[in-house]
Parts: C-alpha cells; sequence; structure tokens
C-alpha cells in the first residue's frame, strides 16, 4: 500500500483532518474502509462531486475498499451546510430516480468486483427508512447536546443568515447516524467529504465515541475556487457542470477544461486527474515555456473528458473541435453526438423543418453579420462559409445535401467567427435529440 496521504497532502487535497498521525496508523495497520456520501439532490453529480469522489478512488488505488453512499435518505431532508436559504423538498420518486442515476455515475469511477479491495455502494434509505422517530430520538438524539450543534459552522451561518427549519436542522444527526450505521455494517471508521461538511462529520466521528467507545476519523477536501475566485464548476452559462452528458455535453465539458485560467492548471491536474509528480510538473513547465499552445489546459481536458466520459468521447469531441475551427476541415466526418454538442455552444438559429432559407438570410439571421449587403461584400471578398465551403452566391438557397445529418448547418465569418444553424428540432435540446 502506498503511503495516501503523503499523496493527498502533494495534491492540496486535505484541508481538515481529525488528527493525521492517528488516521496514519490506522492505514498503515492494513486495508481501512472509507466513506463519502453524496444526496441525490439532482438526477446528475457534478464537477464539484468530482474532488471528493476521487478521493476514493485514489484511497482504493491506496489498497483501501471505499464506500459511495447515495443518500436516498438524507437527500429527502437537505443538507444545510454551504447553503443560505431552505432547499425545496422533492418528492419521493423524483428522489428515488435521482438516487438510481447518481448510482450509475459513482460506479463509473470505483472498481465494484469481488476483490478484497472492491467498492461498495450503499443507500443509508436502507438503515433509517425502518427506524421510527421515537426510535431515533432515543437511541440518536440524545447523545448531541444542542449547544453543541449550535456552535458548528453550517448551523450558526444559517442562524446568523435568518435562520433553519427543524428539519435541516435535523440532518447533522442523519449523516452521523449513517457513519455510526457504516461502522457497525462495514468496520468503516475514516469518512471523507469536502471542507462544508467538517461539521458534520466530527458530529458523526463523537457520536461514535459515544455508543461505541471507539475512535474514527475525518478528512475533508478543499472546496476548489479558480483563481479569480470563482465557484468551481460553474459552465459559461451560470450553471453547475454536470457528469451526465445529457446535461453537459462532452463538448462543453471539453471546452471548460480548455479554457482554464492558466493559473489553475497545475492545481486542477494534482487535484482532478492521476497524473504522476514528474508528469505534471513536466507539463507545467512546458506551459510555462509556451503558454500559447496551451498544452496544460488539453491534457487537463483529455484526461478529465476522458475520465468521466470515455477516449470515444474523448476522440469525437476534440476531432468535431479540430474540425470547427479549420477552415478546410471536412465537417461531414464528425459523429452527430458529438457535432449536435459542438454546436450547441455556438451562437445561431433555428429553422422549421422544410424550410428552404437563402445563405444571405442565415448568415445574418445567425448574427454573424449585420446586414445583406455586409453578407454580399463578404462574398465577393471570399470571406464567407458553409460548413468550411466558400460562399459563392449569396442569394443561393441552401441545398438539401449540404445539411449535415439532415439539420445542421456550420457558417463561418472569416477565420474564427462561427455560427450554426439548427432545423427540425429546438436548439435548446439538441443534444437530448442527438
Amino acid at each position: 500500500m502506498t503511503d495516501i496521504l503523503d499523496e493527498l497532502a502533494w495534491r492540496g487535497l486535505i484541508a481538515q483532518s481529525t488528527d493525521l498521525d492517528a488516521l496514519r496508523e490506522t492505514l498503515a495497520q492494513g486495508q481501512a474502509a472509507v466513506y463519502c456520501g453524496f444526496d441525490p439532490t439532482a438526477r446528475s453529480l457534478h464537477v464539484g462531486n468530482l474532488v471528493p469522489l476521487l478521493i476514493l478512488r485514489r484511497f482504493q488505488l491506496a489498497g483501501h475498499r471505499p464506500i459511495a453512499l447515495a443518500g436516498g435518505a438524507t437527500g429527502m431532508i437537505g443538507d444545510p451546510s454551504g447553503r443560505a436559504s431552505e432547499r425545496v423538498l422533492q418528492t419521493l420518486d423524483v428522489i428515488g430516480q435521482n438516487v438510481q442515476a447518481i448510482s450509475g455515475q459513482l460506479e463509473r469511477f470505483l472498481d465494484f468486483d469481488d476483490g478484497p479491495n472492491g467498492a461498495k455502494l450503499a443507500d443509508n434509505l436502507d438503515w433509517l427508512a425502518p427506524m421510527s422517530a421515537i426510535d431515533f430520538l432515543r437511541d440518536v438524539g440524545k447523545h448531541f447536546p444542542v449547544n453543541t450543534m449550535l456552535a458548528k459552522d453550517s448551523v450558526r451561518s444559517r442562524l446568523d443568515a435568518g435562520g433553519l427549519s427543524y428539519t435541516e436542522f435535523s440532518y447533522m444527526l442523519l449523516q452521523s447516524y449513517d457513519f455510526l450505521e457504516l461502522l457497525r455494517r462495514e468496520g468503516c471508521s475514516i469518512q471523507v467529504g469536502g471542507s462544508d461538511q467538517w461539521g458534520n462529520i466530527t458530529a458523526g466521528i463523537d457520536l461514535i465515541r459515544r455508543t461505541e467507545g471507539r475512535p474514527a476519523h475525518g478528512l475533508t477536501v478543499p472546496l476548489v475556487t479558480s483563481a479569480t475566485g470563482e465557484k468551481f464548476g460553474k459552465s459559461t452559462g451560470g450553471g453547475s457542470l454536470w457528469l451526465d452528458p445529457e446535461l453537459t455535453s462532452p463538448y462543453a465539458f471539453y471546452q471548460y477544461w480548455i479554457n482554464t485560467d492558466d493559473r489553475d492548471v497545475e492545481q486542477y491536474l494534482k487535484k482532478l486527474t492521476f497524473l504522476g509528480r514528474e508528469e505534471i510538473e513536466a507539463v507545467v513547465a512546458q506551459g510555462v515555456e509556451r503558454p500559447q499552445d496551451r498544452i496544460g489546459q488539453r491534457r487537463l481536458a483529455q484526461e478529465l473528458t476522458t475520465l468521466v466520459h470515455g477516449q470515444a468521447e474523448t476522440d469525437a469531441v476534440e476531432a468535431a473541435s479540430q474540425a470547427l475551427f479549420s477552415r478546410d476541415g471536412d465537417l461531414s466526418v464528425i459523429e452527430e453526438r458529438a457535432l449536435a454538442g459542438a454546436l450547441a455552444e455556438l451562437p445561431g438559429m433555428h429553422v422549421d423543418l422544410g424550410a428552404a432559407p437563402s445563405l444571405v438570410d442565415l448568415l445574418t439571421g445567425t448574427g454573424l453579420y449585420a446586414s445583406k449587403g455586409e453578407v454580399r461584400r463578404a462574398v465577393a471578398q471570399g470571406g464567407a462559409y458553409v460548413n468550411n465551403e466558400r460562399v459563392t452566391d449569396a442569394d443561393a438557397a441552401v441545398p438539401e445535401q449540404a445539411w449535415l445529418h439532415g439539420r445542421f448547418l456550420v457558417l463561418r465569418k472569416g477565420r474564427r467567427s462561427l455560427a450554426a444553424v439548427t432545423r427540425g428540432g429546438s436548439r435548446d435540446n439538441e443534444q437530448s435529440n442527438g
């Protein structure tokens, strides 16, 4: 087994810990079980979940046994940590669907084989649902002094902001009981999570000490922010960057990392990839020497897109990107799903199926040109393109065979200004329909 704690420290992945020396001693004794919980507040995990999820993977690679918990019960309540307002409670059906979807994603990152350190998937609904409120209050609630709970950052910040309901106030007890239950069922004495989970993790450790008289360990990873202070994992549209390709296309996912600030490349390579120290240092050094080539960003995009979506999707995305931004690229060879994801990131317009618009109407309608006169001048000068082919007649209708996969056009103004035209379906759902 490798020294996982030294590895995490070098990668900047330790924010808080109960006692690193005691944890190191526990890990040195042999295989240990380590768990992290993920609440099904949406039907997909997002890149913010990647850091703690990959911590489980790192422990597994170091010889330990990871437990990924999908919070079917805690998801009904909602964690107040890091939030300024109460969550909107979701229906049981929605939570069940989210648990199923998230469980499938968790299985992509961990090895759930029959080996000695095969991962385990757990759902806290299994042990919390059969428990009555009276039993919970007697057996769990009595171990939680209210003054101690009020002192937790996650609770105090909400009280300062205007308060929280008893429902969310009880969340800490539920997560603490998860830790106790996994200790009893799986011998798990280590919990990891984001730094916003520190109060919940230490509450679980206290519960284990009070009920079992045994030590337990907690370790949190830092909540990642960019060099500009922006929250990690938000797309250019302001929404989350999802791991589900139907919510965030592999192309958009890849492009997010390509656009990483130079100052963030090294920390993302350390925290989000499994590249070794020497390789990361070499990539960073090359990036410093040739920043215009964005070597670090490309490696980051390749590693993470492959990790989340697979090598085939990465290859398709890179082929689409190369063809789009090369004036002689063959767009017809781009796989339909990859092309739909790429074009969804471009400005453009939608036309109805069966419509026969002229090229001049499309070039102005997409916003590439301000007027038909400007289009005609550009065409005369050889500066307007459709599917990387130079336009020679601005007033001509688009021939049927020009539509890529029967529904896409790529318009270009000069060298780098692109726009997309889709037909037969809304641009908002091109990715899901593809």
